[in-house]
């Protein structure tokens, strides 16, 4: 009989095939390997310490927290709760419709409000001095978005996102096991009887899609825990902040000072503006798998992990970098990138974790959570159900000022048929104020239109004559569905399927406007498409294009919906391809709708220093 021993002597690991030995431990702690019949040692004086893995066992959990901080509750019901005694344990017993209320209940919430810390931190912008009028602008903005959002009639962002739940089951906790079809029921209910919209689409076959018209499936994982509580975190992540997600594979090379601030330096930057910040950004290093990198990237950007340890130690647990934290905000305050169109606060702050790692590979993430921070903490105890306390009443963070006292001049713009004269004598970084007739045209009709000049039509005379929003790109102009059924006076059912969320918009972020950009130069050279509105930035394509032709491309403030579908849309009706619903070209009538001048006639570019 033959068997393997495994020697670990400092980094290095030694397998040794041999046959059935004995071992001794001195009373030094040296221990002496004998094979039962042989008289020599197969291997003497090696220290108890170095052979530590075959003598003893000691678990570490890598995300242990000993600095978590206290949570303030509010209880949802104290129904569908019981507790029972076996074998002397108190085992916590819940029915399926507490699962259920407490999904719709923690969707509904974070749809809609926000957490206290970031609405301060929002109105810190307001209170630094060292803020751009840009930041102040955006951050007064979202302010006042959230504080129309907290009456739960329009959600604080158009793109409602994909629910994830993540829930901790106490092995003292006992439901019927079918945890995540009562969960995914409760996610169902706050999509289709709220006004949120739908975002997830169904593989017919490999190329065909359809919106399953309730927001579902949604993303679940459940664990399992020790106790008998049962703890969730409820997240709903839209899509222009999950795509800002990146991994990149590296080795030890980065792992020095330089190195990494390099790395970092040149990674955030291109994450751009498209997935609304200020950001809450999250840097992962290292991790014993990609997958488990990036699941704890967006676990960190909801500050889930904030608890975690400010030092290593030898078991491999993972923790919180403070000084690189520090490093890292300090590096996205200088970038000038600020609050989507310039200044400090590109970041409100960040998390630099760093995660034990295999020796050969050395994994980095990065994410965002975007201006939409969406997540709650949710349990169930013998108490009741309970969620984390969202705000309420988010006008205590609204300043006494008026915009005006915070920002530079606004120029206003009307009526549209004289944009480009007045738009020619703004710089970018240029706040604008828009009142007139806009056009909305996703990728599809951009396909349709795009056909007319071959076939002999041309171009209609309003793509000429008016400002054409880039599909998902500003915001409520995106015209989710249930939006247009508020502004219609509908409910957001059966009613928004027939305005078309049957077939769910393109998500909000940077490789959606590649697609679009494309169509910008032979538009223009059409005559069409001179004046272009979207959110973030765009490729040089487009740039070349405002050069050569005279065009102008406009940026809106990524983030408020609710607060632009109350003030500035005051008119929706669908002009050409009603068949395409969603990605009909419509056209809206605003009053005072924000945005920037991004790339101007002369092929500035407002973005142009932090290409990558």
């Amino acid at each position: 009989m033959s068997m393997r021993m495994r020697i670990q002597v400092c980094a290095s690991t030694v397998w040794i095939k041999c046959k059935p030995f004995c071992v001794t431990v001195d009373a030094q702690g040296f221990s002496t390997f004998f094979y039962p019949s042989a008289t020599q040692p197969l291997f003497a004086s090696l220290p108890a310490q170095v052979l530590r893995g075959l003598a003893s066992f000691r678990y570490q959990d890598v995300f242990e927290q000993p600095n978590k901080q206290p949570i303030k509750f509010r209880k949802v019901s104290g129904d569908f709760v019981s507790t029972t005694t076996v074998n002397g344990k108190e085992i916590l017993q819940v029915q399926p419709e507490g699962l259920t209320l407490l999904a719709r209940e923690a969707m509904v919430d974070i749809a809609h409000l926000l957490r206290p810390g970031h609405l301060q931190q929002l109105r810190n912008i307001l209170d630094d001095p060292e803020a751009s009028a840009n930041d102040k602008f955006v951050a007064l903005e979202l302010l006042k978005n959230a504080n129309i959002a907290a009456a739960k009639v329009l959600p604080g962002c158009q793109d409602t996102g994909t629910a994830i739940v993540m829930g901790k089951r106490g092995q003292y906790v006992w439901t019927d096991g079918k945890d995540e079809e009562h969960l995914s029921q409760g996610v169902g209910k706050a999509y289709t009887e709220t006004n949120l919209r739908y975002s997830q689409v169904a593989p017919q076959d490999m190329f065909t899609e359809k919106n399953t018209g309730s927001n579902l499936p949604a993303q679940i994982e459940l664990y399992a825990a020790p106790g008998n509580q049962y703890e969730m975190l409820f997240i709903a992540k839209g899509g222009g902040s999950a795509n800002k997600t990146m991994l990149y594979q590296q080795t030890k090379a980065l792992l020095n000072p330089k190195s990494l601030e390099a790395f970092l330096d040149e990674k955030v930057k291109s994450l751009g503006t498209a997935a609304c910040p200020p950001y809450h950004l999250a840097v992962v290093i290292g991790g014993l798998s990609a997958e488990q990198n990036l699941k704890t990237v967006k676990l960190a950007s909801c500050r889930y992990l904030d608890g975690l340890a400010n030092s290593g130690n030898a078991d491999g647990r993972a923790f919180r970098d403070l000084e690189w934290e520090e490093k890292v905000l300090n590096m996205t305050r200088k970038m000038g990138i600020g609050a989507q169109f310039g200044g400090k606060y590109f970041c409100h702050d960040v998390r630099v974790i760093r995660m034990p790692r295999h020796g050969a590979s050395c994994p980095v993430g990065i994410g965002v959570s975007c201006s939409a921070d969406r997540q709650a903490i949710g349990k169930i105890t013998s108490e009741g159900l309970f969620l984390e306390e969202l705000e309420r009443h988010p006008d205590k963070y609204l300043p006494e000022v008026t915009e005006d006292k915070l920002s530079a001049e606004v120029v206003k713009v009307s009526p549209m048929d004289q944009i480009r004269q007045q738009l020619s004598e703004c710089p970018i970084r240029t706040r604008l104020s828009l009142t007139g007739t806009l056009i909305v045209a996703r990728d599809i009709a951009h396909a349709k239109l795009q056909e007319r000049p071959a076939s002999g039509p041309g171009l209609p005379q309003n793509i000429k004559d008016c400002i054409i929003i880039c599909a998902d790109a500003c915001l409520l102009a995106c015209l989710p569905a249930c939006l247009l059924a508020c502004l219609a006076g509908l409910r957001c059912t059966q009613e928004c399927l027939a305005l078309g969320s049957g077939r769910p918009a393109p998500t909000r972020q940077g490789f959606y406007f590649c697609r679009m950009d494309s169509y910008v130069d032979p538009f223009m050279a059409a005559g069409g498409s001179m004046v272009t509105l979207a959110k973030g930035n765009r490729s040089r394509a487009v740039t070349n294009a405002c050069k050569k032709y005279g065009g102008f491309y406009l940026g809106s403030i990524g983030g408020p919906a609710a607060i632009l579908a109350q003030d500035c849309i005051k008119k929706v009706e669908v002009l050409e391809y009603p068949e395409l619903g969603m990605e009909a070209i419509w056209k809206i009538d605003v009053e005072n709708f924000p945005a920037f001048v991004v790339v101007d006639n002369k092929g500035n570019d407002f973005f142009a220093k932090w290409q990558v």
